[in-house]
């Protein structure tokens, strides 16, 4: 039976070049918000976040992500009302990825709200990557076209790291390339023998 690995962490982190590596390696890997971003591209989506958020969100016809973000990062109870549109068809997504991988060992769910959006439940084992929070600041500044009080926003509304870590089986700290590859590369091999 393939067992479903949970990938997590906040901004930042490092998540998605673990991804990649990890994906390099021949094992699946679904990145959970890419999937998000482009569910959130449909016409029924694109609707029920015009019904909830109105047009401001919205530049003529097009979601306006800036907009967006800024209007749920600021509001966790608007946050929560675009999770309730937005992560039931990720999951429903999901589900459907995960059968056409059932026949490999390990499969991997890279999602940054991973305990958030209670997917965790779903997964096997939790891997948690963490790094120092003004390394984590700085990868996103170069990354994304924002600021640095947004990001710190960002990070507000997401778990710490030691909520995180409290709740996962592994944990990789993010310094060297070369170092976090070793630390996947042991976390693999042990889940590969159980």
């Amino acid at each position: 039976m393939t067992k479903i690995i949970g990938l997590t962490g906040g901004i930042g982190s490092g998540k998605t070049m673990i991804a990649k590596y990890i994906k390099s390696l021949g094992i699946p890997v679904y990145i959970a918000d890419d999937e998000a971003k482009k569910i959130m591209k449909s016409n029924e989506v694109l609707k029920e976040i015009r019904k909830e958020f109105g047009n401001i969100i919205f530049d003529e016809e097009k979601l306006d992500n800036v907009k967006l973000a800024q209007l749920v990062f600021n509001s966790p109870a608007k946050l929560e009302k675009l999770n309730a549109i937005v992560h039931p068809l990720v999951k429903k997504h999901f589900d459907k990825w995960l059968l056409k991988h059932k026949d490999f060992p390990l499969i991997v769910k890279e999602a940054a709200i991973l305990f958030e959006s209670g997917s965790y439940q779903y997964c096997d084992f939790i891997i948690t990557v963490t790094a120092p929070l003004e390394t984590r600041i700085q990868r996103v500044l170069k990354r994304d076209n924002t600021d640095k009080e947004s990001i710190i926003q960002r990070i507000q509304t997401q778990w710490t790291d030691e909520e995180r870590v409290l709740k996962s089986d592994f944990v990789i700290q993010n310094s060297t390339i070369k170092d976090t590859k070793n630390q996947v590369d042991a976390i693999l091999k042990i889940l590969n023998n159980i």
